[in-house]
């Protein structure tokens, strides 16, 4: 009996090790918000990578997750899931209904509506930070937003890589 006990107490600190190790570097998040249709929807399920950007850089088009000064229902901050749209150094302007990057202007099939409503003069992404926005721009806290502004990359908490759940929609996250 003791060495059954000693295989279970071995296996259990295998499988802990294991989940620990997986966590420092993927973390399972749940979508909340509409911002992001129809790429990701509410109670999407969704795994990020917590050590992309330790490795690599940003990229245009990354879907990230990061801190915000957002105060949620219960008084704490919200994180927000959003696409990057431009990376330090880049000029963006919002024209006629489109997104411009250093004047070229962005083929975005994964917007909700297709278009982005209203006005932005050119703006300059300053170093260390990304300018972000929801594909869903007509319903999207984002870069637009004095609120929110530009995200320091070291309030990123990830990249989103993967969708778990629903299993219709089950693979790699674009």
């Amino acid at each position: 009996m003791s060495r059954n006990v000693l295989l279970w107490a071995r296996d259990i600190i295998i499988a802990l090790a294991i989940a620990l190790i997986v966590m420092q570097f993927v973390k399972p998040t749940v979508v909340r918000e509409i911002s992001m249709m129809n790429t990701l929807h509410p109670d999407d399920y969704i795994l990020l990578s917590k050590q992309a950007y330790r490795f690599w850089d940003v990229k245009r088009g990354d879907i990230v997750v990061f801190h915000s000064n957002l105060q949620g229902e219960n008084g704490t901050t919200k994180n927000l899931i959003k696409r990057v749209i431009g990376t330090q150094g880049d000029t963006i302007a919002i024209r006629e209904g489109y997104i411009y990057v250093n004047n070229v202007k962005l083929d975005e099939p994964y917007t909700k509506d297709g278009r982005t409503e209203g006005e932005m003069p050119e703006i300059t992404v300053p170093r260390g930070s990304v300018f972000v926005m929801g594909d869903n721009r007509q319903h999207s806290a984002d870069s637009r937003d004095p609120r929110i502004g530009f995200v320091s990359e070291d309030l990123l908490i990830g990249k989103a890589f993967f969708r778990l759940y629903p299993f219709d929609s089950f693979g790699t996250v674009k």
